[in-house]
């Protein structure tokens, strides 16, 4: 069997979780939109069962899927509805529900609903990506309310900076926030996994944890916060062929790699089909038996090729993590000129192996 694969470590699930709620002092939607970026939607929610306020997913497929697996709390749909039949759905599943656009409220107004909904109304107070108008954010609560077909909304937004600690936008943001719900009574979520651990003074009865789930940083720089994350994913796999080349020789598709010296190589089965990325440099490291090395030539659709020069102890069936608990995923991303979100969002073919640590 191939022995590529990616271990998710569901106990640093609800550590990561845990911290979201403590450092917070709000309620937790656990954001598993994207098959739970990459770690399974199903088996994180089965593993938050019990202890999560609710979950968020992108869409309605997502959803179903969550509710087919019975799980039973909230769920929250972030891009609201794409038809107004959907709306249906969303009443027989009891399904939380953004509203970003006038014709998603219309829609609602027209549907013959028999039990109210419950409705996050979200506001655009920057990102310019969905969400309604400060000028019409007053009169679609009112429109809500006043259609009989929602039971309770929640005043929503989204930072689009927040990663960035020492950026005003994340200031100026929450400023037309509160101007735009001047006198409206309504709980209110504003607070993504950047917000949760470096904004402390942004007002949130809801946080809606993400990337922070999975034990990764969203910032580029050392955060005291971020740093009790723990990663939940490794990705790792072994040495399935070794060789020995002198100074001068190619590796890889296009010899973007010369040896410089004699040099012994690793082939490890794990390639861009699996999700690594293509694009990472020579030097990216790796961990080799727990030992540091890097990658080394251009990475191919199922194998990569590694530095076996300076671990004279590593050979077929050395273990290889490609990122972990030790070699974290934002420090590969930062070589590879990507994010942990893309990190693990690309991550295919490769089986997911769940443990409680």
């Amino acid at each position: 069997m191939r022995p590529a694969r990616a271990l998710i470590d569901l106990q640093a699930l609800r550590h990561n979780y845990r911290l979201a709620r403590e450092v917070s002092g709000a309620k937790a939607l656990a954001v598993i939109k994207a098959d739970a970026y990459g770690h399974g939607a199903v088996r994180c929610a089965q593993a938050l069962a019990g202890e999560a306020d609710g979950f968020a997913v992108a869409c309605i497929e997502e959803a179903l899927q969550l509710r087919a697996a019975s799980i039973a709390a909230p769920i929250l749909l972030l891009e609201g509805f794409f038809e107004a039949d959907e709306l249906a759905l969303i009443e027989q599943h009891n399904l939380w529900c953004v509203v970003h656009s006038l014709w998603q409220l219309e829609a609602i107004e027209r549907a013959a609903l028999r039990t109210p909904l419950t409705v996050w109304l979200k506001l655009d107070s920057g990102m310019h990506r969905v969400g309604l108008h400060p000028d019409d954010y007053q009169a679609a609560y009112r429109r809500l309310l006043a259609s009989g077909k929602v039971a309770k909304i929640v005043l929503m937004s989204h930072f689009a900076r927040a990663d960035e600690l020492d950026c005003p936008r994340s200031v100026e943001q929450l400023a037309l926030f509160e101007q735009a719900r001047q006198g409206l009574v309504a709980e209110v979520s504003l607070r993504n996994s950047p917000a949760v651990l470096g904004w402390p003074q942004v007002p949130s009865d809801w946080v809606r944890p993400g990337i922070m789930l999975y034990g990764a940083t969203p910032f580029e720089q050392a955060q005291a916060l971020a740093a009790q994350l723990k990663p939940v994913m490794s990705l790792e796999s072994t040495v399935i062929s070794v060789r020995e080349l002198p100074a001068g020789e190619p590796v890889g598709y296009g010899a973007r790699f010369m040896t410089e010296r004699p040099t012994r190589v690793g082939v490890v089965a794990m390639g861009y089909a699996d999700g690594y990325p293509r694009h990472a440099p020579s030097g990216t490291p790796v961990l080799i038996d727990g030992q540091p090395s890097r990658l080394i030539g251009r990475v191919s659709m199922d194998m990569l090729t590694v530095d076996l020069s300076e671990l004279p102890a590593a050979g077929l069936g050395s273990r290889v993590e490609l990122w972990g608990k030790t070699l974290l995923a934002s420090d590969v991303a930062a070589h590879a000129g990507t994010i942990p979100y893309q990190l693990f969002c690309n991550l295919r073919r490769v089986p997911l192996l769940y443990s409680e640590g």
